[in-house]
C-alpha cells in the first residue's frame, strides 16, 4: 500500500538508518510470530482470549503491523507535508522503546504474566507512540503544509496513543481494579480503536496520496477523501458511545454499515486511480497491495455476521477468531507484502547508489531482490491463509498445523528477500 517515488528531498529528510531497523524489527516479528504459531496452533481451537492467542496478537498488531508503519511513515510523510522530519533523536527513541516493550508485553501475555514484564511492556510502547506522535505533530506544525493525507496520518497515530492506553489500563487492571469491569470486557473497544483508527485511517491516509502517484495516475478527489475521513471516524466514535453507555447490540450495525461505506468509497477511489493511470504495466507489489484493499471488506462483512449471529444467539468463537485472523494475517500482512518491496529496495537503492546516481548504469531498486522468492512467499502465504481460516472454523488442529507450515514457509521467504536487499552492496551493471 506504501509507495514511494525517487524524490531526492526525501532521502535528505530521514536517514536510512532510522528507517531501517523498523523494517528489520518487523521482518523478525512476522517470522516469530509465525513460529509461535505453529506451535501453538491447538490454542486457535479454544478461548480468543487465550494466553497464546493473545501474544501472537500482539506480535502481528505491534511487531510486525505497527513498527513496519511507524518505520515507513518516518520517511513517508516528508513527502506528505513537503518538509523535514522534526527530530531524529524522537525516531530512534519511539524505536528502542517500542523494541523493547513489545517483548516484554508478549512474554506478560505467552505466559499470563501480568505482573512487571507486561505492565512495563505496555508503559514504554505507550511511550514510543508519544515520541511517534510529537515527531509528527511537530513535523506538521513546522512545515505548514496542510493536506487531507497528512490529517489522516496524524489522526491514526492519536487513535493508535489511546489504543495502547486502553491496553495499559486492560494490562494494569488485572492486578489492580481501576476499570469498572473485568479486561475482558474492554477487549472489543481496545482491538476496534486499534484496527479501524489506527490501521485503517492511516492505510487509507497513505494510499490515497501514494497509489495514484505510482501509478502515475491523474486521478483525485479531496472532496471524497474528506468524506471517508468523516465515516471513518464518525463510526468509530459511534462505536465507542454505543459501547459505553448504549451497549445493544442491534446499535453496532449503524458504525459497521458507516465503515463499510467507508471502505467502499476508497475501493471506487483506488479503481478510479488505476483507471485513469499512465504507466498501463502493473508490478506484483501492487498487485498485493490493491488486493489488500479489497480484503478490507472481509473483516467487516464477517462483523455483519457476528453481530447477526449476537442477536439471535450467543457469541461464536470460532468466527471471533477467524475475523482477528483475518485482520492481522490477511489485510495487515498482505498491505505489508506489498509496501515493503515498494519501498525497502528504494531505501537500500539510495543508500547504496545515491552518490553513483548519473555517473554510471546502476541496478534498478526492483533488481535488489528476487521475484522468484516474492512469488514462492506469496503462493505459500495464501496457501497458508486460507488453510488456517478452515482450521479454525472447523476446530481442526491438523489443519491448523498444515496451514501454519506454509505460513512459516511465507515468513522465512519474506525474510530471506528482506535480508538480501539490507545486505546489498554496490554494484555497477
Amino acid at each position: 500500500m506504501f509507495i514511494t517515488n525517487n524524490n531526492d528531498n526525501l532521502v535528505k529528510n530521514t536517514s536510512h538508518k532510522v528507517v531501517l531497523p523498523f523494517y528489520l524489527y518487523a521482518a523478525i516479528s512476522f517470522l516469530v510470530a509465525t513460529i509461535l504459531l505453529f506451535f501453538s496452533s491447538s490454542a486457535f481451537t479454544q478461548h480468543y482470549f487465550h494466553p497464546k492467542t493473545l501474544a501472537i496478537t500482539h506480535i502481528m498488531a505491534l511487531g510486525w503491523g505497527t513498527m513496519m508503519i511507524l518505520g515507513a511513515s518516518h520517511q513517508l510523510v516528508p513527502v506528505l507535508i513537503e518538509g523535514r522530519l522534526y527530530s531524529i533523536k524522537l525516531a530512534y527513541s519511539s524505536f528502542v522503546l517500542a523494541a523493547v516493550g513489545i517483548p516484554l508485553l508478549v512474554y506478560g501475555f505467552y505466559f499470563f504474566n501480568m505482573g512487571w514484564p507486561a505492565q512495563w511492556g505496555a508503559i514504554l510502547i505507550n511511550a514510543a507512540i508519544l515520541a511517534y506522535l510529537s515527531n509528527l505533530a511537530f513535523s506538521m506544525a513546522k512545515s505548514k503544509k496542510e493536506n487531507v493525507h497528512a490529517v489522516f496520518v496524524l489522526t491514526a497515530a492519536l487513535w493508535l496513543l489511546l489504543t495502547t492506553l486502553v491496553g495499559l489500563l486492560q494490562v494494569c487492571n488485572f492486578s489492580d481494579t481501576i476499570l469498572p469491569n473485568d479486561s475482558l470486557h474492554y477487549l472489543p473497544l481496545h482491538a476496534h480503536i486499534g484496527m479501524i483508527g489506527w490501521f485503517l485511517l492511516l492505510v487509507m491516509g497513505v494510499g490515497s496520496r501514494l497509489i495514484p502517484m505510482f501509478l502515475i495516475s491523474k486521478y483525485s478527489n479531496t472532496k471524497l477523501l474528506w468524506v471517508i475521513y468523516a465515516l471513518i471516524n464518525g463510526g468509530l466514535l459511534t462505536f465507542i458511545i454505543f459501547f459505553l453507555y448504549f451497549p445493544k447490540t442491534s446499535f453496532y450495525f449503524i458504525p459497521v454499515a458507516a465503515i463499510l461505506f467507508a471502505i467502499a468509497l476508497f475501493g471506487y477511489y483506488c479503481y478510479s486511480s488505476f483507471k485513469q493511470r499512465i504507466r498501463r504495466q502493473v508490478d506484483e507489489q501492487i498487485k498485493i497491495s490493491l488486493l489488500s484493499v479489497i480484503m478490507m471488506l472481509l473483516p467487516v462483512i464477517l462483523l455483519f455476521i457476528i453481530i447477526g449471529w449476537l442477536l439471535v444467539n450467543t457469541v461464536n468463537t470460532q468466527l471471533v477468531l477467524v475475523y482477528g485472523f483475518v485482520v492481522f494475517f490477511g489485510w495487515i500482512t498482505a498491505m505489508i507484502f506489498g509496501m515493503t518491496f515498494k519501498t525497502l529496495p528504494f531505501i537500500v537503492w539510495n543508500k547504496v547508489y545515491h552518490l553513483q546516481a548519473g555517473l554510471g548504469k546502476t541496478p534498478n531498486p526492483k533488481d535488489l531482490f528476487s521475484s522468484r522468492i516474492f512469488n514462492a512467499m506469496g503462493i505459500a502465504y495464501l496457501l497458508g491463509f486460507v488453510l488456517f481460516i478452515i482450521g479454525i472454523y472447523n476446530a481442526d488442529n491438523f489443519i491448523l498445523k498444515f496451514a501454519t507450515a506454509f505460513l512459516v514457509l511465507a515468513a522465512l521467504l519474506y525474510n530471506w528477500n528482506v535480508i538480501k536487499i539490507l545486505l546489498h552492496k554496490s554494484t555497477k551493471l
